[in-house]
């Protein structure tokens, strides 16, 4: 790869990391909010890289060295042999830089999230009373807690309204309300599932508000509960910008 090529490379790789992460919200479909900042930081570094690896090869090559002997040197051994290049492999590098500017990978969605097992939820031992308000807004792990660890059952027969995105499940009854949640980044992405009962299905991914009461099965404040919902309505929303989080209702 000659050096005119590493610096496009360089800036290419730079204007891509700033698109995702600053002009855009693509990089939420990869990273945390909170790395936002580092990808920023990121694509300003490879930028002014490549600025001063153009600026430098605009300098003259030899010329008159420190002893005034007007010896040039250039990059071989003495031998003949150039050792500037850069591996073919290298090129690789631009699929990349090209992809964050013109083609962004299509983000984690219920294809993901029906192919793994839901994630564990934290083990919780103190629960504050549900407020009065009906339907209780909560998160799905939220919801999943509460009817499998809140020994008071609290959650049985009261209305609560979620939001995520439908995963379709073709050999049972019902389907998943979902969302994808990154502990760090897409590589660690782990998903979290309430089953909806007695509302049809919409489109996978389609995002939605649900509400309706628990779907009773097994013991409710222990593990043999079911995370699982009988819908009394579903509602099509928009979906969130940050959407790898397990929030609060939308609405």
């Amino acid at each position: 790869m000659k050096r005119p090529l590493q610096v496009t490379l360089l800036v290419l790789s730079g204007l891509g990391l700033l698109h995702a992460s600053l002009f855009t919200d693509l990089s939420l479909r990869f990273v945390k909010e909170g790395m936002r900042p580092m990808l920023v930081a990121s694509g300003v570094l490879l930028l002014v890289l490549g600025v001063a690896e153009a600026w430098s090869s605009q300098k003259p090559v030899g010329g008159d060295d420190a002893d005034g002997h007007g010896h040039g040197h250039d990059q071989d051994d003495g031998h003949g042999h150039d050792h500037s290049t850069v591996p073919r492999i290298a090129w690789l590098l631009f699929l990349p830089a090209l992809s964050l500017l013109f083609y962004a990978p299509p983000a984690l969605g219920a294809y993901t999230a029906a192919r793994e097992a839901p994630k564990a939820v934290a083990e919780q031992r103190y629960f504050d009373p549900l407020p009065a308000t009906s339907p209780i807004p909560l998160t799905l792990t939220q919801f999943t807690s509460r009817v499998q660890q809140d020994h008071k059952r609290d959650i049985g027969g009261r209305s609560v309204r979620m939001t995520g995105f439908v995963t379709p499940d073709k050999g049972a009854d019902g389907w998943y309300l979902t969302r994808i949640i990154f502990t760090c980044c897409a590589a660690d992405a782990q998903s979290v599932k309430v089953r909806i009962h007695g509302a049809a299905a919409l489109p996978a991914n389609t995002w939605v508000t649900v509400t309706g009461t628990w779907h009773p099965g097994g013991t409710l404040g222990t593990s043999s509960a079911p995370a699982a919902l009988d819908a009394r309505t579903v509602k099509q929303v928009a979906k969130p910008v940050n959407a790898y989080t397990d929030a609060l209702p939308l609405f």
